[in-house]
């Protein structure tokens, strides 16, 4: 428990798993080519799986991603990350048929929204893939946009073998990812899966921005009590929130700065409102440029879904062609509004992120 109140025990990583972790992303080029080997050996099952329609949800923080992906993943025919995937996630076959029977205990997550997970648990963990081959996606001094016309064929041909052997370890034929920062590489996914589907969640900034500000907060009083985490959060490419945060650079370096400035000055609330603004304004201008693609961008509302759940579900589902009365009928028995914690904004608050985001909101149809 910190000074401040805050239960931050969630936070504390043993030093076997830190040893571990740390041991398979400090060398990541040698774990790389043992995925490599890795999928030579299981080459003759893996010529025969597709890949097909992949889905990926992806988002700012906060907006209803994580229940987005659990919804997908309790498709049966769907394949996912899962927490039980981490470290070894360049040889996710040889690992996961390691781990397949390891004890399944559901507890809350550390971000403590009521939210239970377990080791077997979907989660976005595909974001080391992406860090062990572009340097420059968590620099907030170089844009983190993957264009159509990006290219890195190391990369593509191990991704692509990849979410074979997670299909081939799951026993789904479809692949669902859930990762936050693909908000600003789905012309790239694209160019790889033509068929790619992409979910992107958004939520009222006002309401958004609360819960961003309440997430920082216990993240880094859970880093301050227990300093491990922010390695363990490092090696698993979340810098949302905590000691080092980092918002993604969509190519406004002077936005950045600003965004930066604004919090290293305590003005959260400003900052928070800018980097809403700024991610989901180039997300608009994204897909007004790019008509063809963004007929295959899915923007869902976090309050749609949980006021208006059964049709907003259904919705998801068949976008994605994993359409599921059963799933449906049962997912909306359980999805409601959050009401483990309130905004506590002034009214000048408030107004500050009216003024902000205004603009960008009515583009997605807030008032």
């Amino acid at each position: 428990m910190s000074q401040n109140g805050i239960d931050t025990s969630k936070f504390a990583v043993g030093l076997g798993t830190h040893l571990l972790s740390g041991a398979m992303t400090s060398v990541t080029g040698f774990w790389d080519r043992l995925g490599q080997l890795e999928s030579m050996v299981l080459s003759e099952q893996l010529d025969n799986i597709q890949i097909s329609t992949p889905v990926y949800v992806a988002g700012l923080a906060r907006s209803g991603t994580t229940i987005a992906l659990e919804v997908l993943a309790s498709h049966p025919d769907v394949s996912t990350h899962r927490y039980c995937d981490f470290p070894a996630i360049f040889t996710p076959y040889w690992w996961g048929k390691a781990n397949e029977n390891s004890r399944t205990v559901l507890s809350e997550r550390a971000h403590g929204d009521g939210l239970l997970v377990s080791n077997h648990s979907p989660e976005a963990m595909e974001e080391m893939l992406w860090m062990a081959h572009f340097d420059q996606l968590h620099c907030d001094k170089r844009s983190a946009v993957l264009k159509a016309s990006t290219t890195n064929s190391a990369f593509e041909n191990n991704y692509r073998q990849h979410i074979k052997k997670l299909i081939l370890l799951r026993g789904g034929n479809r692949y669902v990812a859930k990762g936050n920062y693909n908000i600003t590489r789905i012309a790239y996914i694209q160019s790889i899966f033509a068929d790619a589907r992409f979910v992107i969640l958004m939520r009222d900034p006002v309401d958004h921005i609360a819960s961003l500000m309440k997430q920082h907060e216990l993240f880094c009083a859970g880093q301050k009590d227990h300093p491990r985490a922010i390695e363990h959060l490092r090696r698993v490419g979340h810098f949302e929130f905590g000691l080092d945060r980092r918002p993604v650079n969509v190519g406004d370096c002077d936005c950045i700065d600003e965004i930066q400035s604004l919090w290293n000055s305590g003005q959260e609330v400003r900052g928070w409102a800018m980097y809403w603004s700024m991610l989901y304004g180039w997300l608009h201008q994204f897909l007004q440029e790019n008509p063809a693609l963004a007929k295959n961008v899915k923007v869902v509302k976090y309050e749609d879904l949980c006021q208006e759940t059964s049709g907003t579900l259904d919705s998801i589902l068949s976008f994605a062609d994993l359409h599921s009365t059963e799933l449906v009928d049962s997912w909306a028995q359980k999805i409601n509004a959050p009401q483990y914690y309130s905004s506590r904004f002034t009214p000048e608050d408030t107004n500050s992120i009216r003024e902000q985001c205004g603009r960008v909101a009515a583009l997605f149809g807030y008032e």
